[in-house]
């Protein structure tokens, strides 16, 4: 396992970071429409999706004045829909590559941060994988990759996703790119960043305050637990944003209804420490923006009070439901295949 050069956690409550830009900046969750693309032909639906998704940057850094970062939801590019296996391969995005190089132009046009999800794909470095990255797109025109964590597990009867996030090829990811890569903070002059399009798991987001995050960047779509983000801020006293889709008035995304199944479209919104709600998105295509007074933040911001006596000899006994590691010998052929093959492997059946 390759050690972090660093400790990634601070015996004193202060934690890395880089000068600032501006004293106050504002964050703003765009909420958008999600169309999964033709999986039988990708290209003209991907190139449908990014041209509106450029205009959405546009619209966002235009109507009601500029923000220095701008939220999206998990797949403005792609979509999602119930492909083959082969054919969400195909179409998973290279990152970097043409799609996000245009979203860096944006970044770099109105000097801000962008940040989204997406199917993506490495052939080179993780042949056959279909990956799932948080991409932030930076004012120099650069682009960050953050890897999701894990996959939700026995939230869908008959069927598991066989997308690779860290979990599942832990050991060689940890080889490739160090343990401080696990759970990423982008430390940047606006303040330290991390993404996630994970729920249902405070333990990851408590690990990110440690590591001195000050903004979290969740994304979802198809809906999520309003509360989850908003108790994230309560508990560690840091902000929280977070980005749904919205309805999708006129065009409905493929295999999906537009109601409010595990929360439904909308909703987006961005809370303060202790949770305090600052601004909340209806269903409909809109923006919702907060200042955020990050230098008067930092100056008295410390990492969580843990008493970790308590509750190490607990989790030290804790064993998890399935081994990490699944994916690096064995990629399921569809969901079915990927739910039996966790079936065999699980400890315990978890009901949600």
């Amino acid at each position: 396992m390759t050690e972090s050069a660093t400790p990634m956690v601070r015996a004193d409550g202060t934690y890395a970071t880089v000068a600032l830009r501006q004293e106050a900046i504002t964050a703003t969750a765009v909420q958008t429409r999600v169309l999964g693309v033709d999986g039988a032909n990708p290209a003209p639906d991907i190139r449908r999706n990014l041209d509106y998704f450029l205009e959405c940057i546009d619209i966002a850094q235009g109507f009601g004045g500029r923000s220095d970062l701008l939220l999206f939801h998990e797949f403005p590019i792609t979509g999602f829909s119930d492909w083959t296996r082969d054919q969400h391969y195909n179409l998973a995005i290279e990152v970097p590559g043409p799609e996000t190089e245009l979203v860096a132009q944006r970044a770099k046009k109105y000097n801000c941060y962008i940040v989204f999800g997406t199917y993506a794909k490495d052939p080179k470095n993780w042949p056959g994988h279909i990956l799932h990255l948080m991409v932030m797109a930076k004012p120099d025109g650069s682009i960050v990759t953050h890897w999701k964590q894990r996959n939700v597990r026995g939230m869908f009867p008959g069927g598991e996703q066989y997308t690779s996030v860290i979990y599942d090829v832990y050991d060689r990811f940890v080889e490739m790119y160090g343990i401080d890569a696990v759970i990423p903070v982008e430390r940047t002059d606006i303040g330290n960043i991390a993404m996630s399009a994970v729920q249902f798991e405070p333990e990851l987001f408590r690990c990110m305050a440690f590591k001195g995050a000050e903004l979290i960047c969740r994304v979802a779509t198809g809906g999520f637990e309003f509360d989850d983000m908003r108790l994230t801020s309560y508990h560690n006293s840091l902000y929280t944003l977070i980005a749904n889709n919205c309805v999708n008035s006129g065009e409905r995304n493929p295999g999906f209804f537009d109601d409010q199944a595990h929360g439904g479209s909308g909703r987006s919104a961005i809370f303060g420490p202790r949770g305090v709600e600052l601004c909340k998105a209806g269903p409909f295509e809109t923006k919702v923006s907060a200042r955020i007074p990050m230098a008067e933040f930092r100056q008295r911001h410390r990492i969580p009070d843990l008493h970790m006596h308590l509750y190490r000899p607990v989790l030290d006994q804790y064993q998890e439901r399935y081994a990490p590691g699944g994916y690096i010998d064995y990629i399921p052929k569809d969901k079915r295949d990927a739910f039996r093959y966790f079936q065999e492997r699980s400890r315990w059946t978890h009901y949600w």
